[in-house]
C-alpha cells in the first residue's frame, strides 16, 4: 500500500493552518483546476469530526466522486479523513500540526490502495503515486500563501 509522506513549513501559527487545513472553500481553492465541488455533506466553512464531504471533480479524465468522513480530531494537532465511498479501495490522510520556531510543520500521511489487484499495483508505481503527491503538494502551497498572508482572517474570523 502506497503512503505519501509529505512535510511543509509554514510561518503561521499550528490553529491557522489547522483550520485553513480542514476548511471546505479552502480546499476547493487548492483544487480549482480539478474543478473540485462539495456536493453533499458539509459543504462550507469547517469540517468537524464525524462530519462527511463529498467531492466532485475531474481527476484522470473523468468526472469522480469522493466521499470522506473526519474519523479522528484533536485541535490544533491531527486530523484524520478516511474514505467512505470512490475510486479508491482504500484512502486515509492523516494531517499532522507541529508547532515550531517561526510557525508550523504541517505533515501529511496519506495511505491508499487502487483496486484491480497488481494491475493496481503497476498504475500506483507508475502514475498515481506521483499524480497523487503534486495534488498534495499544490494543496500544501495554497494553504501555505494563505496561512502567510492576512487572507486566513476572511477566510476564519466572522
Amino acid at each position: 500500500m502506497p503512503t505519501i509522506h509529505l512535510t511543509t513549513f509554514i510561518a503561521a501559527p499550528a490553529e491557522v493552518v489547522f483550520d485553513l487545513s480542514r476548511h471546505i472553500g479552502m480546499h476547493k481553492e487548492s483544487m480549482s483546476h480539478y474543478k473540485e465541488e462539495a456536493v453533499a455533506g458539509t459543504r462550507m466553512g469547517l469540517i468537524e469530526k464525524e462530519e462527511t464531504v463529498t467531492w466532485r471533480a475531474q481527476h484522470l479524465f473523468k468526472n469522480r466522486l469522493l466521499r470522506v468522513k473526519i474519523t479522528e480530531m484533536k485541535k490544533p494537532e491531527l486530523f484524520v479523513d478516511e474514505q467512505l465511498q470512490g475510486d479508491f479501495k482504500m484512502m486515509k490522510h492523516e494531517h499532522h500540526f507541529k508547532p515550531c520556531e517561526n510557525g508550523t510543520l504541517l505533515i501529511d500521511l496519506f495511505h491508499f490502495e487502487t483496486p484491480y489487484g497488481i494491475v493496481g499495483r503497476w498504475l500506483n508505481a507508475l502514475y498515481l503515486t506521483n499524480y497523487m503527491k503534486k495534488l498534495l503538494e499544490q494543496r500544501n502551497r495554497t494553504i501555505k500563501e494563505v496561512a502567510e498572508s492576512d487572507r486566513w482572517k476572511r477566510l476564519l474570523i466572522k
